[in-house]
């Protein structure tokens, strides 16, 4: 079998549509209102997803909505009513800011201090820039 008949064969046994599919897709926010209280119930699986630290995920959230709260096992508690749609901008703007690569948009990353600054540093292509603080 030649080069020409191997590549027909094989076009022929790709499927008709091929979907691409975004290897890494933002989180959806899945909130639950409780007296005065929010609840954000997926607050753990987000944070595994995004692959970053409890503590910082959770301050740039309550600052950015100018709430207090706090963490309760897998959950983040606001105090307040605040909508899940507001909520899912703000972590949204969060990827935006400490996970997407600045350089190539990979989500493989990881916030690294050096000094007093904070560096966002890309684990595919190596690219590091410099985050604000939270």
């Amino acid at each position: 079998m030649n080069y020409e008949e191997m590549l027909e064969k094989a076009m022929k046994e790709l499927p008709k549509e091929i979907r691409i599919k975004e290897r890494f897709e933002v989180p959806k926010a899945v909130c639950e209102v409780a007296g005065n209280k929010t609840v954000l119930r997926n607050f753990g699986e987000i944070l595994t997803i995004l692959r970053r630290d409890a503590n910082h995920l959770s301050k740039f959230l309550l600052k950015e909505l100018a709430t207090a709260g706090s963490i309760e096992g897998n959950s983040l508690v606001f105090q307040g009513k605040i909508s899940r749609e507001m909520i899912q901008n703000k972590i949204e703007d969060y990827v935006k800011k400490f996970v997407i690569c600045k350089e190539c948009k990979s989500p493989d990353t990881k916030l690294v201090k050096e000094g007093r600054i904070t560096v966002l540093k890309c684990e595919a292509c190596g690219a590091r820039s410099a985050v604000e603080s939270v």
